[in-house]
């Protein structure tokens, strides 16, 4: 189910609802870029401790925005049944206040999600807004102190009319009398009123259904006691509630604290922090820390088949989609005990057709794919057959080890821990090329060189020696293989005593060092000559 600024409010109740009656929430996201390419070497590498990425990936989510989000709520409707309510949220950066929100595109982000026919016009003119806590403060104390401005020209056009049209309205009215503004959309019923009342001082507005706005012609002291009057404190409430826009449901899946799915979910988790909670702490343990107190029970699908895929002798597969697919052709249809997942009436078309990286459709395949590892898992720990309908917390009692454990893509670690510390960083050995007879050599060009063999991450160790990561055993052993007597980029084994510069800088003074004591020792220890 798609869902714009238009109709959020008036999903808003019923969200809130199934949320506090879900058995977990299954979460998704798109965005206008993933990794920032300024400054140069900011993206991703082998290198990256956890602590080492977090600023990379944070100066990324500080320069991009959320295009879409897509929340699937399954609910455990009665025994091993679960029905799927998912939704498709279009997201815009809130407008309404005085600070304008700055953000990137990326050209290979924008061609992505075109051919898989994202709706860039829904993004744009009926995307929710939404503000984190910085944000909603400040527009707090705009609204409180009567300090406004409007940032967005479109708006200033139509309130420049509205103005006129008041104005001149005005001069002939009597007090009491009223008029009405129309085809007001969004922000511009609330900007339309800010605005007047603070160029005028003898009148009153209010809105009204139909995207109207009512304005009165009212005495100073009359607009002086609506002006302190709970009624008018109320609509400032609701010009924040307005503005808070989509930050209103993300609180609530704050409050639930239900169990929280995601695949390959840490930007995912970066966003929603930046975007609805607060801006991302420079600190990466900070961070941790916020997202495990927002969300306990954080389960990453990705982690968790990882494991799944080692155990059992599934086909490699890449993408969520085709991972859905796999766990599906893998379950007994006849197995009383596996879970059902039905689709809601409102977003059947699930059923009939698969929407690759629509974020609704991801959310959903996300829980499902969720639903079958834990099932798997659970058939996997007894040697008896499953009992009928287990529940979810019998699911979630296989899942343990995995739980707040986030996949961490091409890094020193398999996984984040944002329940406690992260394990130490894990490579295969660490190789050394020594450049011969070929002078000049930078990191791209050895990248090259190996690129057609295997994929590692290449540093510059010295003028002639470059150090290369992989993540994978079986590339390491082919490159020492046919790289080890190469005439002019031999490879061996890195140890860190006999390459690291600095060791052969200390080695180097050392001896220097020893050289000239024993030398001193000589000559100052020799005999004098007495007469």
């Amino acid at each position: 189910m798609e869902v714009g600024a238009a109709g959020f409010e008036r999903c808003l109740p019923r969200l809130r609802a199934r949320i506090r009656r879900a058995a977990f929430l299954a979460l998704d996201m798109e965005f206008t870029g993933l990794h920032s390419t300024f400054p140069q070497n900011n993206e991703p590498s082998l290198f990256d401790s956890p602590a080492e990425r977090y600023p990379k990936a944070r100066q990324s989510v500080q320069c991009f925005t959320v295009t879409q989000l897509g929340l699937a709520i399954f609910l455990n409707e009665n025994s091993n049944k679960y029905v799927v309510h998912s939704y498709n949220f279009f997201l815009f950066p809130s407008t309404l206040g005085v600070s304008d929100v700055e953000f990137t595109l990326s050209a290979s982000s924008v061609q992505f999600l075109s051919h898989y026919g994202f709706d860039y016009n829904k993004f744009l003119k009926d995307g929710i807004p939404y503000m984190n806590e910085v944000q909603q403060k400040i527009l707090s104390q705009h609204l409180l102190a009567g300090s406004w401005k409007v940032s967005s020209a479109l708006d200033r056009d139509v309130l420049k009319k509205a103005i006129d049209e008041v104005t001149c309205w005005i001069a002939a009215a009597e007090e009491g009398e009223t008029m009405i503004l129309q085809d007001l959309s969004g922000y511009q019923m609330f900007d339309v009123q800010l605005v007047l009342r603070q160029a005028l001082q003898n009148v009153w507005t209010q809105p009204l259904e139909d995207k109207k706005v009512m304005v009165k012609k009212v005495s100073p002291q009359h607009r002086q006691l609506l002006e302190n009057s709970p009624y008018d404190y109320f609509q400032k409430e609701l010009i924040l509630l307005s503005a808070r826009g989509f930050t209103n449901l993300f609180q609530t899946l704050v409050k639930a604290k239900k169990p929280l799915v995601g695949h390959n979910m840490l930007m995912d988790l970066m966003h929603l922090h930046d975007k609805f909670y607060k801006p991302l702490p420079e600190s990466y343990e900070e961070f941790k820390r916020n997202i495990h107190n927002l969300f306990p029970v954080l389960i990453d699908t990705k982690t968790v088949t990882k494991s799944i895929w080692k155990k059992r002798s599934f086909p490699r597969v890449s993408n969520l989609l085709e991972v859905y697919a796999v766990l599906c052709s893998n379950l007994n249809p006849e197995d009383a005990a596996c879970p059902v997942i039905a689709l809601a009436s409102d977003c059947s078309r699930y059923a009939e057709k698969s929407s690759p990286h629509e974020a609704g459709y991801d959310a959903f395949l996300c829980g499902s794919v969720l639903l079958k590892s834990a099932h798997l898992l659970l058939c996997r720990s007894t040697d008896d057959a499953v009992e009928a309908d287990p529940s979810f917390s019998q699911y979630l009692t296989v899942l343990a080890e995995y739980l707040n454990k986030v996949n961490f893509i091409r890094g020193g670690v398999s996984s984040i821990n944002f329940s406690g510390e992260d394990a130490p960083c894990q490579h295969p050995p660490v190789l050394i090329v020594h450049v011969r007879g070929w002078p000049g050599m930078n990191e791209r060009q050895i990248y090259q060189e190996f690129k057609a063999l295997c994929r590692f991450d290449v540093r510059q160790l010295s003028k002639n020696q470059f150090i290369l990561l992989s993540n994978k055993f079986k590339h390491v052993r082919l490159v020492l293989r046919d790289y080890k007597h190469h005439p002019h980029l031999p490879v061996c084994v890195y140890r860190h005593w006999r390459h690291s510069p600095r060791v052969n800088c200390l080695l180097q003074v050392s001896g220097i060092v020893a050289l000239w004591s024993l030398l001193a020792f000589v000559l100052g220890g020799a005999p004098c000559c007495s007469f």
